[in-house]
């Protein structure tokens, strides 16, 4: 048996992430799929580490600091020292931010229509549960590696 599996996930990852940044566009919202990804992170919990943001939304500490450094740029974010330790910097929102937070949402929403048009409650649940196993094994798996 031909399993496509991670082949179809990666398809719909670039497919949604296109679709999404359509979305966003749409709604107003001058943001790209991963600085949105970031900011439902800090939304969640304000005043993170790279390290921490990285964890949260799966992206290399390299991409989050990457993209975390070009919000800094637009005022989208903010970075301070930790007063705790020099060497790191904490990641936060700006007024601005928080002013978006609602359009961002309703893209979401929007989005996930998009993503269950064809799906009824059972079969999402289903879906998503399956999901959430093979993250688990990815996750376990990444751990072990390292």
């Amino acid at each position: 048996m031909d399993n496509k599996g991670g082949f179809y996930i990666t398809q719909i990852k670039q497919l949604q992430d296109r679709i999404f940044e359509k979305l966003l566009f749409e709604n107003g919202i001058p943001i790209s799929g991963a600085q949105e990804r970031i900011l439902s992170v800090l939304w969640q919990k304000d005043h993170m580490t790279i390290g921490e943001i990285s964890k949260a939304t799966s992206l290399a500490k390299n991409t989050v600091s990457i993209v975390v450094n070009g919000m800094v740029t637009k005022g989208i974010l903010q970075r301070n020292c930790n007063p705790n330790n020099r060497r790191q910097a904490i990641v936060s929102l700006t007024d601005y931010a928080r002013s978006i937070q609602q359009e961002c949402k309703i893209a979401s929403q929007q989005m996930n229509e998009i993503f269950y048009a064809k799906f009824t409650k059972e079969e999402q649940l289903l879906f998503e549960n399956y999901l959430t196993r093979i993250l688990d094994t990815l996750i376990k798996a990444e751990h072990t590696n390292n």
